[in-house]
């Protein structure tokens, strides 16, 4: 049986709180990119601890992407998910010169809930620098554009997809906490919130 461990809004808000200085004076994120849908949440509060005095907020653009497959399960409201073999698009940025523009020469961190094969990762820093490659040389631009990634959770497994190597040397990846290959379940995920916190309380602590 899968072992699932729930995480509430309140320990997503402080695992968040707690990365915020490395990303802010490290990572010098002026554009955030959210992998959704778990990836929507942490950026929004991620960006309210990075937000320097007088400055602008930092924005946040969305691209969604799916790799994981529900698996058959005896409950119908305790669904099952493992990861797929291959990453979908469902939502991706504008590809037009104008909106690829706006990335070109910036310090973009890619956000999402957790890292478990790192297939989802990978495929979105490798696209992603495809397309803003493209997009600068179409523009004749030489700004370098610089990708970080931030998760709530690394799962401490093998993994089947890779970060540029660039990015691990440079450690211009982070993760909240690493945990074991467990089931993490997310309170945006919860059809029931009392429940789900309930649930949360009463698990030791992971």
């Amino acid at each position: 049986m899968v072992e699932k461990v729930y995480v509430t809004y309140n320990e997503v808000h402080k695992l968040c709180q707690a990365s915020a200085d490395r990303i802010l004076n490290e990572f010098k994120p002026n554009l955030m990119i959210a992998i959704g849908g778990g990836g929507y949440v942490p950026a929004r509060i991620l960006r309210s601890f990075i937000k320097r005095p007088s400055a602008p907020n930092i924005p946040i653009q969305a691209i969604g992407l799916s790799l994981y497959e529900q698996l058959p399960s005896t409950k119908p409201s305790d669904p099952v998910e493992q990861p797929g073999t291959k990453v979908t698009r469902t939502q991706w940025l504008d590809l037009s010169s104008l909106e690829m523009a706006n990335l070109i020469g910036k310090n973009i961190l890619i956000v999402d809930e957790v890292d478990d094969t790192r297939t989802t990762l990978e495929y979105a820093v490798r696209e992603l620098q495809k397309d803003v490659e493209s997009a600068a040389q179409k523009l004749g631009s030489r700004e370098a554009t610089r990708f970080s990634v931030f998760v709530l959770h690394n799962k401490d497994k093998p993994k089947k997809g890779h970060l540029p190597q660039d990015m691990m040397d440079e450690e211009r990846y982070l993760a909240a906490r690493t945990v074991s290959d467990v089931w993490i379940c997310y309170p945006w995920e919860a059809t029931d919130i009392d429940e789900h916190d309930k649930l949360a309380s009463s698990q030791a602590q992971y």
